[in-house]
């Protein structure tokens, strides 16, 4: 049971590993990153880290460099160990950015305004679609005779003369239906 503990990789222990593995893939020179990025120990002191003003996070993200994101999202780890109530404002806009902003997998995939872009380009494919239509139906031969109201009526004529479908159809006792006739 005791062997099966320390052999177990704890969480921490494999965030640490992932975070060092992003600091040192991101720049292989500073490995005090990942270092700080890490749980705190008695080693790890905050004068190692550039401390970095979690005012305004949201408009300085973009520009931060990898190394800096990650000092970042760091220093908001151990600063939401901490009792919540003793957090700043700006503190806990920070964390709630960092956690769910728009910014990499969560950013927006059309800039905006794209949305109207995208209903006038509808409106336009269906309006040459309209024309399309108008055009060849301009165009087209005459319907058929025998779509015709006289034809059908005929239809209906020689149906009755024929008894078809003397059952439920056009032939039987008390029929009101239209029978063939499709036109109003």
């Amino acid at each position: 049971m005791q062997a099966l503990r320390l052999a177990r990789p704890r969480a921490p222990l494999r965030r640490s590993l992932i975070v060092r593995s992003l600091a040192t893939t991101a720049n292989p020179t500073h490995a005090h990153v990942a270092t700080a990025s890490s749980a705190p120990s008695a080693t790890t002191t905050r004068s190692q880290q550039s401390i970095i003003p979690l005012s305004n996070v949201e408009a300085q993200w973009e520009k931060l460099s990898q190394e800096e994101q990650i000092t970042v999202h760091s220093q908001l780890e151990a600063l939401q160990k901490k009792d919540w109530k003793t957090l700043s404002i700006d503190e806990k806009k920070a964390a709630y950015y960092v956690a769910f902003g728009p910014h990499g997998p969560r950013a927006p995939v059309s800039p905006p305004g794209q949305n109207l872009k995208v209903f006038l380009s509808t409106m336009g494919l269906i309006g040459i679609a309209g024309i399309i239509y108008a055009v060849i139906r301009a165009y087209a031969p005459p319907p058929p005779r025998t779509l015709t109201k006289e034809w059908q009526e005929a239809s209906n004529e020689r149906a009755i003369e024929q008894k078809m479908n003397p059952i439920t159809g056009i032939s039987s006792e008390g029929y009101k239906g239209k029978g063939f006739v499709t036109h109003k």
